[in-house]
């Protein structure tokens, strides 16, 4: 049996007044996802064990199956990976953003979604400036940087800067846990400040301010881990091989850690330009050789970050319709059968535009399943489907027929 997940990031939500108080997923015209849903069974998943701070790491391991209380490192440690940045035992990596700062204010947590050729001329810039032996940054995607830190503590607390759009910087600068941890926050609050001081003038924030654009002109570390001891999902679950499918550094460094190819895609970016069409063929053309393809779409919680609801609408209708349709219409004809299921990481609400740790709706179809009474796929309407609330790894194992 060969399995594919289709995970449309951060895509639930909550009822909005705008939509006649229904959620973007609910509001959306989403047949092919309804047409699963009637033909299989459906449920919700807990993907934030207690505990955790609602990050797609944390959720897409969840996902996954990973048990979080022993493989859990953080964000940097997983792009480190997905960028080929071989972390040495003493060396602790963090997401490193490009983001906004206008006045006192983190106006935003992407630098107006900054692109990558702008930004890996500044975080060059950075390393020639801010590097040592002790120092380096990495050049990841768009806004999406690493930050690697000899010898460092990752007892600190570090606010991620999508959860605090439009708050004053300063009191979300890193905080040390631990008196041993002290230096290393002081360290990481010397680098943010001395890098709004040599990225202000920059010649590419200059352009990009000449052309109404947000500056890139800080940096935001958080997020800090020490590489993890991660089984692959082969030793997990016994397959063969496995494929990811991602335009973000995160969901490939995870796919490094867990044995999956990763498969790039000419057009992927991460956003609602997305080249959903060669994601969807590319997971087809994966599935002819592998056993189980994870293909991550980001662009719902990019909307949902915005708080842009017609946005979020529009991408969640752009998955089922440009991607899901795709490849349903291709598979349903295969001799061999295919389990499809369908879910979010975690919700985005556009309300507050960051995460949260509420149960996500899934729906698991293949060819034969006894299908639930559940006739659409929603928030609400896969609360009387048959799997009830899924926790730990009962998900994917339900879902590969590990049971």
């Amino acid at each position: 049996m060969k399995t594919i997940i289709i995970l449309g990031d951060g895509m639930a939500d909550e009822p909005i007044e705008a939509l006649g108080y229904k959620t973007p997923l609910q509001f959306a015209n989403t047949p092919y996802m309804d047409k699963l849903a009637s033909m299989g069974v459906t449920g919700r998943m807990k993907t934030v064990p207690d505990g955790f701070h609602p990050g797609s790491e944390v959720a897409n391991l969840a996902v996954l199956g990973y048990d979080l209380s022993q493989v859990y490192e953080g964000r940097g440690v997983l792009e480190a990976a997905s960028i080929g940045v071989d972390l040495a035992p003493d060396e602790m990596a963090m997401r490193c953003n490009l983001i906004c700062v206008k006045g006192s204010i983190l106006k935003n947590h992407s630098a107006g979604h900054i692109s990558t050729e702008e930004a890996d001329e500044l975080i060059r810039f950075l390393e020639e400036k801010l590097g040592s032996d002790r120092v380096r940054f990495h050049t990841g995607v768009s806004y999406r940087h690493l930050l690697v830190i000899r010898n460092g503590n990752k007892d600190v607390d570090c606010t991620p800067p999508h959860d605090v759009p439009l708050h004053p910087f300063r009191p979300l600068l890193v905080k040390a846990k631990t008196a041993e941890a002290e230096e290393t926050a002081d360290l990481l609050n010397t680098l943010i400040l001395q890098s709004q001081e040599l990225l202000k003038d920059h010649p590419i924030n200059r352009r990009r301010l000449a052309e109404g654009k947000d500056p890139a002109n800080s940096i935001w570390p958080w997020s800090p881990g020490y590489r993890p001891a991660m089984q692959t999902m082969q030793e997990l679950y016994g397959f063969e091989r496995g494929s990811v499918i991602s335009a973000v550094d995160l969901i490939r460094g995870i796919g490094v850690y867990a044995g999956l190819q990763n498969i790039p895609v000419e057009g992927a970016t991460g956003l609602y330009d997305t080249n959903y069409e060669g994601k969807a063929r590319a997971a087809i053309e994966a599935l002819k050789t592998n056993n189980f393809v994870y293909l991550h779409i980001e662009a719902s919680d990019e909307a949902g970050h915005e708080g842009d609801v017609k946005l979020k609408v529009k991408t969640i209708e752009a998955l089922d319709h440009r991607a899901i349709r795709i490849i349903y219409e291709e598979v349903k004809q295969w001799d061999e059968p295919v389990t499809i299921a369908v879910l979010p990481d975690h919700p985005t609400p556009c309300a507050i535009r960051t995460h949260t740790n509420q149960p996500v709706p899934f729906l698991i179809y293949r060819p034969g399943i006894i299908p639930d009474a559940v006739s659409h796929y929603d928030e609400d309407a896969v609360k009387e489907g048959k799997y009830g609330v899924l926790e730990g790894d009962s998900f994917i194992r339900l879902l590969l027929d590990k049971n």
